[in-house]
């Protein structure tokens, strides 16, 4: 946590079901209206309309993007998920757009804190406080970062959820999924119900903050004494469902440091990456949520600042030893054996088509191409990305590939997936290679 007020301007969170489904259908109904008009216009020049083309327009994904940001909650943090899974398929222009939603929140105006605080603490918390500033250190999707000194002294850093977000969880997953197929934007005959009760499940878990405290705990004590990360102690007495209250830790957010000096950024990225392979295959639970955010760099003691343990999963011995084993084939670049660990952990099913289980397979070959590479990797010079997005631009317009994977290997590969991402955004040099073959 650092010292820096929020980008984004205090408004109102909506914090009702009727007010948040209102927000939905009047931005539904104004997508809805300017196709329909640029459809029309296309028809009178003589033109076939591209409905998908006009839907998926700069205009109408910078409206999805700035409402879903003002509404907050689950919707924003859905669209936070879509946007970074889709950071690097979408176009650049689209990308940007979309990006807006990673970047920090509005939060809560004066008078709405108060009620919340109120709500969770009971009328006179002041008295526990010798200062507790209202303009919040940061803003997210699901809550607010304020910074506060507890009478006695402790130097807090302290999480509000906005109102409402709990018990709008179910509507606004419902509402962004019905986005997404009135958009087109899932392939038809695809069964998005797993996903749909998994995200809710899991964002019921991230609003409920005295579950992050038990993990934010577990985590303290997994890592303690590691003088590489430091994680904030859990103040219990202050935290409840709504509020979570922890200790300061001093740093500044890790992708902003992408102009530092080579060493840091390699420090990070090779740390972020020993604790990755550590939670996988050492503690068997893992922090899923590779928002750039959670990760903080304390400069003056070259250590990782670890936050938001709200997603925090615990994975069966079967998944990581298959991830074990996908591990080594793709080192091997054995295309057999990446086949078979790939069907093994659920990336494809037995009767899903040759070309689609080769395309997967590729796919995962050329990710694994750090772990192949002899010496520190140049995530900022790699094309692999590249060759990534060509794959996933050329299997995402074949809408024949329906496939799910299941919910744990989802998770990994959204954490795999971000953590590649920031390292690319740093430039870090790191030799990936020797870090995975100590635990494989």
């Amino acid at each position: 946590m650092v010292d820096q007020s929020p980008k984004g301007k205090p408004l109102t969170v909506p914090a009702s079901r009727l007010a948040r489904l209102s927000r939905f259908g009047t931005m539904t109904a104004g997508i809805a209206g300017g196709v329909a008009w640029r459809g029309a216009r296309a028809y009178a020049g003589g033109a076939r309309p591209d409905w998908q083309g006009l839907l998926l327009t700069p205009d109408n994904l910078r409206r999805v993007a700035d409402e879903l940001a003002r509404m907050r909650g689950a919707a924003m943090k859905v669209g936070q998920l879509v946007s970074m899974d889709a950071g690097d398929v979408l176009p650049p222009e689209l990308a940007e757009i979309m990006g807006r939603l990673r970047a920090e929140a509005d939060y809560m105006p004066p008078k709405q804190l108060r009620g919340a605080l109120d709500s969770a603490w009971g009328p006179g918390w002041t008295g526990r406080f010798e200062r507790f500033d209202v303009r919040p250190l940061a803003a997210a999707s699901i809550g607010q970062v304020h910074r506060a000194r507890a009478r006695g002294g402790r130097d807090l850093a302290i999480k509000v959820q906005y109102p409402g977000v709990r018990r709008s969880i179910d509507s606004d997953v419902e509402n962004v999924a019905a986005l997404i197929r009135w958009a087109g934007l899932a392939p038809p005959g695809m069964d998005l119900r797993p996903l749909l009760e998994e995200a809710k499940r899991q964002l019921h878990e991230e609003a409920d903050y005295a579950r992050e405290g038990r993990q934010l705990a577990r985590f303290g004590a997994l890592l303690a004494g590691d003088e590489n990360y430091a994680v904030p102690r859990l103040a219990d007495d202050l935290t409840t469902r709504d509020v979570l209250a922890m200790s300061f830790e001093p740093g500044v957010a890790v992708e902003r440091l992408s102009d530092s000096e080579q060493s840091e950024r390699d420090r990070i990225v090779l740390l972020l990456l020993e604790l990755l392979f550590r939670e996988m295959f050492e503690f068997g639970v893992m922090q899923t949520d590779p928002n750039f955010a959670n990760y903080r760099w304390d400069a003056e003691r070259r250590r990782l600042v670890l936050l938001d343990f709200g997603a925090t999963r615990a994975f069966p011995e079967t998944v990581t030893e298959g991830y074990r084993d996908l591990l080594r084939a793709g080192i091997e670049g054995d295309a057999r054996d990446i086949s078979r660990a790939a069907l093994r952990l659920g990336f494809f099913a037995e009767d899903t088509a040759a070309h689609h289980k080769r395309a997967v397979v590729e796919m995962t070959g050329i990710a694994f191409g750090a772990l192949r590479h002899r010496g520190p990797f140049d995530f900022g010079n790699a094309d692999m990305v590249l060759h990534l997005r060509d794959r996933a631009m050329e299997m995402s317009a074949d809408r024949t590939f329906v496939h799910v994977p299941p919910t744990d290997v989802f998770y990994l590969q959204r954490k795999f997936a971000g953590l590649y991402l920031l390292a690319r955004r740093l430039g870090a040099r790191v030799d990936v290679g020797a870090i995975a073959a100590r635990w494989l």
